[in-house]
């Protein structure tokens, strides 16, 4: 799934995101679950909206047990990490996560600064700074990261976020120099990333349209393209 990844044309990729919503949607159908629906359309739409309200950044108790519901409900279900996360107090909390939001741009201090709360490891830590700074973070998902070249295996440590982030970073800013729009962010590429992964696995013909350019026959057909990063990427 990494042609998408190695693709240079702006038009696809913003064929991809208008698309997101139709994939989030077949999602939930297919795991029967229209909580999965609401939840997405909180943590993308009101927790960011929420959060840049505050004149100090920074998430709540109930949002943070919000969002680990959203991610596990999403991903991989995980009672015990609901359970760790809600054990956490109102205060620290608050105080942990505006801690975290001040430490920016430098992303490293404030993954673990947040992975210093019950419950938070750099996956969910990456959840909150994308929901409150999606032109410097995104969300660590398992279906972006498998997209990316030279990720694999997937460790979800500190260090191998910071390799995914500088990718997708890097992407976000190779888009903007030749789309007119420049509005890409590393979150949206994200989401970009999530959406065609997900649409792949479920067999969706949401995306069939989606033609891949801008990148060679050898990118698109390789069957490890995780082993060797697409040749344009080289000098990113």
């Amino acid at each position: 799934m990494s042609a998408l990844f190695a693709c240079e044309e702006p038009a696809t990729w913003r064929s991809v995101y208008e698309k997101y919503w139709d994939v989030v949607e077949a999602q939930a159908k297919s795991k029967k679950s229209r909580k999965l629906l609401e939840l997405e359309k909180w943590y993308q739409e009101d927790l960011p909206s929420l959060i840049s309200s505050r004149p100090d950044k920074h998430v709540t108790q109930s949002e943070l047990v919000k969002l680990m519901e959203w991610k596990l409900t999403r991903g991989k279900f995980r009672p015990r990490l609901q359970q760790l996360v809600a054990s956490n107090g109102e205060d620290v909390v608050k105080k942990c996560s505006r801690k975290a939001f001040s430490l920016l741009p430098d992303v490293q201090a404030a993954i673990a600064e947040l992975s210093s709360l019950k419950g938070v490891g750099p996956a969910t830590a990456s959840a909150v700074l994308a929901a409150g700074a999606p032109h410097l973070t995104a969300f660590m998902s398992d279906e972006a990261m498998e997209s990316v070249p030279g990720l694999r295996p997937i460790q979800y440590t500190a260090k191998h976020y910071a390799l995914y982030l500088n990718k997708v970073a890097a992407q976000s800013a190779k888009l903007n120099t030749v789309d007119p729009q420049q509005d890409w962010t590393p979150h949206r590429v994200e989401l970009c990333l999530w959406a065609m992964t997900t649409a792949g696995r479920q067999q969706l013909p949401l995306l069939k349209d989606a033609e891949v350019k801008g990148s060679s026959s050898k990118e698109t057909s390789d069957p490890e393209p995780d082993q060797r990063p697409a040749k344009k990427l080289r000098t990113v």
